[in-house]
């Protein structure tokens, strides 16, 4: 049997592409698994979106392939959407590149930039995503360390006493996910000036910057585009349109371009359904955001409950969609995790798919409606009551 590349020999398969298939045996066995581990927004998108789709699904003329770059009115449409919540002027035609999504910018930011041996700062804890990116490109992954003492912010003094002549890239991602940290404007200039230093091209992944925070931030409002700087942006979790898979690149007209070189290999551009979609879902005015989160507010006090169970120790000035906690030292993670799936019945992450700084904490997603954590909150304390009565 032929076999797979060496670059893929150390990238395993994502955690939630594994464990959610496993959570559907389970549900098909009759188990009714409450998921509380993933980040997929339940509610509805924007009323507007789905008119747009609709539409464009019954026009004759949109079936077609369409550009690499997006429609000039999706390019205008996320240059209008960072002016207006993030006070940064972008150019639509050089400085903007819509994407299936910002996980693929991921992997295509990496291809247009790592040759082999290139060195990638990545964060730990992390999305998982930087690391085999990186990896499937000929990158080596050099984590540097976000601990919970420091406010999961990057101990930069201590990154530049090192030696970062190989490191190309850098990935860091605020609100940061998994632990909802969030960095303030003097702390986003401070990672620009350690890319510009270093000459290293940083990259921010924003995908949570509307969710559970007063203000949204971009990096590129430090300094506007600079040659050092990309932001990575998603419609997923800021529309609740994970599925329709819509994100934006977003940086200086030469990294746009090169990106482009790696992009336009691969896809042949996305529906135009989906951008007329995209068009009107960012025209939402701040009252879509305001109501988003006075959900996601209410159903963060019974996640809150849900860690006061576990008995764990969080935070409670967390942004994104998640609550992250840790839980006593005594306990395994690994095997609380497990329990309360196949014991109570409901999927829960564990911290240490994030990097070895993780390794003491859970993460629980507040994607899922108010009756359904209320019932998961029920089972713990079942589960927990039980498992105090057997000690």
């Amino acid at each position: 049997m032929v076999n797979i590349a060496d670059r893929y020999g150390d990238v395993q398969e994502y955690y939630f592409s594994q464990k959610l298939r496993e959570v559907a045996q389970l549900n098909a066995a009759g188990k009714n698994v409450i998921n509380l581990g993933i980040g997929s927004p339940d509610m509805a998108p924007p009323r507007q979106a789905v008119e747009a789709l609709c539409a464009a699904a019954h026009n004759g003329n949109a079936h077609g392939y369409q550009g690499y770059k997006g429609t000039p009115a999706l390019r205008q449409a996320f240059s209008d959407w960072y002016a207006t919540y993030y006070a940064v002027a972008l150019d639509p035609e050089t400085e903007v590149l819509p994407l299936m999504g910002s996980k693929e910018g991921i992997t295509y930011i990496s291809n247009a930039y790592l040759n082999a041996g290139d060195e990638v700062l990545v964060p730990n804890p992390g999305y998982p995503a930087y690391s085999a990116a990186t990896k499937a490109a000929g990158g080596v992954v050099r984590h540097y360390n976000l601990r919970e003492e420091t406010g999961w912010l990057p101990n930069l003094e201590e990154l530049q006493q090192q030696d970062l002549s190989r490191v190309k890239l850098m990935w860091a991602n605020y609100p940061h996910m998994p632990t909802g940290a969030k960095a303030s404007k003097a702390a986003l200039a401070q990672l620009v000036d350690f890319a510009e230093r270093h000459d290293i091209l940083l990259c921010h992944d924003n995908p949570y910057s509307f969710i559970l925070i007063d203000r949204p931030e971009s990096i590129l409002s430090v300094k506007g585009v600079t040659a050092h700087v990309l932001e990575l942006n998603s419609l997923s979790k800021s529309h609740n349109m994970a599925g329709w898979r819509v994100g934006v690149l977003t940086g200086h007209p030469q990294h746009i371009a090169n990106v482009l070189i790696a992009k336009s290999n691969v896809d042949s551009g996305m529906f135009l359904g989906i951008q007329q979609a995209a068009i009107e879902a960012l025209k939402q005015p701040q009252a879509w955001f305001e109501e988003l989160n006075t959900h996601y507010a209410e159903r963060r006090k019974l996640v809150w409950q849900i860690m006061e169970t576990l008995d764990c120790r969080y935070s409670t000035e967390q942004a994104g969609l998640f609550v992250w906690g840790r839980p006593p030292e005594e306990v395994n993670v690994e095997q609380l995790v497990n329990e309360l799936l196949y014991e109570a019945g409901v999927f829960i992450t564990p911290g240490f798919i994030f990097g070895t700084n993780g390794q003491r904490y859970i993460r629980v997603s507040l994607c899922a409606d108010n009756g359904q954590l209320q019932r998961a909150l029920e089972r713990i304390k079942a589960f927990k009551n039980i498992k105090i009565k057997k000690s």
